[in-house]
């Protein structure tokens, strides 16, 4: 009878081994079930004496046990196979082709922008951003800059669907002349404290020049917080043009006047050979700001800056006509 079970081992798991996912259900029954050759097997113990039963019963259920892990094993080698013809079958190439042509840099002006997020993120900043097209209360009115402020004219602003027979400065929809809205936006969305810079793309009624431009980028920062002084303001600024610039720099602020800043200064950074350089304006925002903003300025204060990033660009790279960064000259271009 030992023989006659390892006859059917064998039988059993020659079939097992040549079977496929699909027939390996109906194997199981016939291998192992009541009417396998096993189960004949099982059958005729009953005729044997009760020391050859007991060997034989061993040796029958280890065989049936081998089965049906064989059963097992071959049922995930299925499944194995099946999953990775499925993945050669829906697999894709993504190997990025490597052009024949260099494909270029970031623009000047791009590369300027980059590098002044990185740096007053470095200085705990975050980046805001608000809308190219905006109302005249935003940047304008909330920005203390009442009726009959200059900027608020059509020589200066460009204006979108406005009645031309509306008088200068009344309210209507413009291209934002600069990043400041974004302050306002900032205050009313959120609590202080506030530590944000909204660079952007802003537009003026400016004729092209070799330091103008009617559409042009602006850098925005804006701090509130309780006890702001003009000394916080001082020190940022430092630490950008350090930052920036580099150890050789430094700065100094000299009083000015900004409708939404109460006191104002100008910027300006000293390069390593003793020269001075303008570079933008700065101040207190002031309490008619804050209150736009939804803010107390009985509670709350802050200091805000700006200047264009154009300019940065210019003049790290020595550029002599602000227009060359827009021709698309590619031998202006390809120095960069």
């Amino acid at each position: 009878m030992i023989d006659e079970i390892q006859r059917a081992r064998d039988a059993a798991l020659a079939v097992i081994g040549s079977s496929d996912d699909a027939s390996l259900d109906r194997l199981s029954g016939e291998l192992l079930g009541k009417k396998s050759a096993l189960a004949a097997v099982k059958a005729g113990l009953g005729r044997l004496d009760p020391d050859a039963r007991r060997t034989a019963g061993q040796a029958l259920n280890e065989v049936m046990a081998e089965i049906a892990a064989a059963i097992d094993d071959r049922r995930a080698q299925a499944a194995a196979a099946a999953l990775a013809a499925r993945i050669a079958a829906e697999q894709l190439d993504l190997t990025e082709a490597r052009p024949l042509q260099p494909r270029g840099h970031l623009h000047l002006v791009t590369q300027a922008w980059e590098r002044l997020e990185d740096v007053f993120i470095g200085l705990g900043f975050t980046v805001a951003e608000g809308p190219e097209v905006e109302t005249d209360w935003f940047n304008f009115e909330a920005l203390n800059m009442g009726e009959g402020h200059p900027a608020r004219g059509e020589f200066d602003t460009l204006f979108v669907g406005r009645d031309p027979s509306e008088q200068a400065g009344a309210s209507g929809t413009l291209l934002r002349t600069h990043t400041s809205p974004v302050q306002i936006r900032a205050m009313l969305a959120q609590e202080p404290p506030i530590h944000i810079v909204a660079p952007g793309r802003v537009f003026r009624r400016d004729t092209p020049d070799a330091t103008h431009m009617p559409v042009f980028h602006q850098i925005e920062g804006l701090v509130v917080d309780r006890g702001i002084t003009m000394a916080d303001l001082a020190g940022t600024i430092e630490a950008f043009t350090r930052a920036f610039f580099g150890e050789g720099f430094t700065s100094r602020l000299r009083p000015s006047y900004f409708p939404f800043t109460e006191p104002s200064a100008e910027f300006d950074i000293r390069r390593p050979d003793g020269s001075w350089l303008e570079l933008g304006g700065c101040g207190m925002v002031h309490p008619d700001v804050l209150r736009a903003g939804g803010l107390d300025p009985e509670e709350w204060g802050g200091f805000a800056f700006g200047f264009g990033i154009d300019r940065m660009a210019v003049m790290r790279h020595a550029v002599a006509d602000i227009r060359d960064m827009y021709v698309n000259d590619i031998r202006f271009i390809e120095q960069f």
